[in-house]
């Protein structure tokens, strides 16, 4: 049969005897298939995205607008332009904070991980009441800071009371001011956050550190490996990734130093503890300049995101070493 043909048999065919086509369902009966088939999603993900837009998205947008505006919560508030912007570039004090910040990050991010390192080597070694050290490491994690600082700053006296100068007087050194010498109140402060954060970061090696496969090192045994060495080419690299992580978090927790200025030093002595975050505090709810603090919290938020980019750029890459 013919092509002609078999078009002018189609044509002849009786429409009942044509083979039906589906009708499309109407915008109603999809939405409610759709909302049938994932409702529980929607249950649970509007309440978030409501907190999100609320408590997220809502003040960061604010607090931008807020860099512009000259509000002190009471009264009206007015367009001042870029006067904020400028003021920080003019304001020494603000220099002044962030470089005390970058100077607390030297004494506080290398030896937080590489404590966290050491607690987890020693938890991971098989020692015996490997759980009892565990929990004590860890304690000051989940201890309040106000104690822990408290005792701290007790510990730390810069008078013949204080602990460490007493058993400095054991062996005949002076008397330290510690806390009251502005050469040594930011190292005393970042000792204290160094021990705070110290067991958190070692449950991270510590995870990192049970994921290594065991035959690497009995292979490396065969060949004669010692411990060190072991450590050095096995274990060091292989926690390339946890590494990376630490560095982001303890990164950005040194340059949110607040706590520990705020109940030991006041930001001083002279200023010399006083972080950019301690600063922004002052500025907002001391002398509520909340716009300028506003311009203080953004040049945060760069100066971490830059670092935190650089650190992705050069450390971050992927080795598919596992």
């Amino acid at each position: 049969m013919s092509q002609e043909e078999t078009k002018e048999e189609e044509y002849r065919t009786p429409p009942e005897k044509q083979p039906k086509q589906p009708k499309k369902s109407s915008l109603k009966t999809r939405m409610k298939k759709h909302w049938d088939k994932y409702s529980l999603i929607y249950i649970f993900f509007v309440p978030i995205m409501i907190h999100f837009l609320i408590f997220q998205v809502f003040p960061f947008a604010f607090s931008f607008v807020l860099t512009f505006m000259d509000w002190k919560i009471i009264g009206d508030s007015t367009f001042v332009g870029f006067e904020h912007w400028a003021r920080f570039f003019q304001d020494d004090l603000a220099h002044l904070a962030i470089w005390n910040t970058v100077v607390f990050s030297i004494y506080y991010i290398i030896p937080t991980m590489g404590l966290g390192l050491i607690l987890a080597l020693i938890i991971n070694s098989g020692i015996r009441f490997a759980g009892f050290f565990k929990g004590i490491f860890f304690l000051p994690v989940v201890t309040s800071f106000v104690i822990v600082a408290g005792i701290w700053g007790w510990m730390f006296q810069g008078t013949a009371d204080g602990l460490i100068n007493m058993m400095l007087g054991w062996f005949g050194i002076e008397q330290q001011l510690f806390l009251s010498d502005s050469d040594q109140a930011l190292a005393v402060l970042a000792g204290l956050s160094i021990l705070k954060v110290s067991g958190s970061t070692m449950i991270y090696y510590f995870a990192g550190l049970q994921s290594i496969p065991g035959q690497l090192y009995e292979a490396a045994k065969i060949d004669g490996a010692n411990a060190f060495r072991m450590f050095w080419q096995i274990t060091f690299p292989l926690l390339k990734p946890i590494h990376f992580y630490v560095l982001i978090i303890t990164t950005i927790s040194s340059f949110q130093i607040f706590d520990s200025a705020f109940l030991l030093t006041g930001g001083g002595p002279n200023n010399s503890t006083t972080t950019i975050v301690y600063y922004l505090y002052e500025q907002g709810f001391t002398s509520l300049n909340l716009s300028y603090a506003a311009v203080l919290s953004y040049v945060l938020f760069a100066i971490v995101l830059v670092i935190s980019l650089i650190q992705r750029k050069f450390l971050g890459k992927d080795d598919n070493i596992y």
